[in-house]
């Protein structure tokens, strides 16, 4: 039987990987990378960093294939729905492919699986086509939440009240009623104003874990320019970025 394990391997730092993710890792025959592009190359570097960086006295291979672009035209979640599609595919070919009976492959998933990934879903479209016959794992990682959190030396929640976790779209809906603390993700920069005419705190956090981290903190009114000349900067300069913030509503 082939096996496939998902091992979240954090939100950028190296030092983020756990110790279950370690031992995964030294039990892969073969790893899967998704290549994004030139533009994000420091992420597959990254990668085979982590496993140049754990595996141990264990022979593995690479197998480094290009990975499918989201249309970021019409409705956002047929396009989503599409694209999974297309990774579906590329999963089944890769795990029909490249992994040998009894062999283990791995996809290796850049904070955890479980939180605004694709990858079980993906995964879950293989099992359910029927073609291909293999188990798997989910091996947590360190999320971008998480990082966000002790790097600002912060607690994400206020005593006894939730945390709402969302994206940037989804901000410019508003907060669901009773909810004053919330976590954006995913946010193309056009969330960060959604709550300007509100007394709002935000700690803001880009490239976590890197070498090119930058974070923010204060009143949401005056971090903004801020944030989004960072915004503007950081991805002209690398082409991409990659940010996380939480935004708090002052008591009441």
């Amino acid at each position: 039987m082939k096996k496939v394990l998902l091992i979240g391997i954090g939100a950028g730092n190296p030092d983020y990987v756990t110790m279950q993710a370690v031992k995964a890792l030294n039990a892969t025959d073969v790893f899967f990378f998704l290549d994004k592009g030139e533009e994000k190359q420091d992420l597959a570097d990254l990668r085979r960093t982590i496993c140049e960086r754990y595996i141990e006295g264990k022979s593995y291979r690479i197998v480094e294939v290009p990975g499918p672009v989201r249309d970021q035209n019409g409705d956002y979640k047929s396009g989503v729905q599409a694209w999974h599609r297309n990774k579906a595919k590329i999963f089944g070919s890769l795990i029909a492919d490249e992994l040998r009976d009894g062999e283990t492959g791995a996809f290796l998933v850049w904070g955890d699986p479980s939180l605004y990934d694709s990858s079980i879903r993906v995964i879950e479209q293989v099992l359910a086509e029927g073609t291909i016959s293999f188990e798997y794992e989910v091996i947590p990682g360190i999320t971008a939440v998480q990082a966000l959190a002790a790097e600002h030396k912060i607690a994400l929640n206020p005593i006894g009240e939730p945390v709402h976790i969302t994206t940037g779209r989804k901000l410019l809906e508003g907060l669901p009623k009773g909810v004053d603390t919330a976590v954006v993700m995913l946010d193309n920069g056009s969330g960060l104003r959604a709550l300007l005419d509100e007394d709002v705190e935000i700690f803001w956090g880009a490239y976590l874990g890197t070498p090119d981290q930058i974070l923010v903190s204060g009143k949401l009114k005056e971090c903004v320019d801020a944030i989004e000349e960072a915004r503007a900067e950081e991805r002209e300069r690398k082409g991409w970025i990659m940010d996380t913030y939480l935004l708090r509503r002052a008591p009441r």
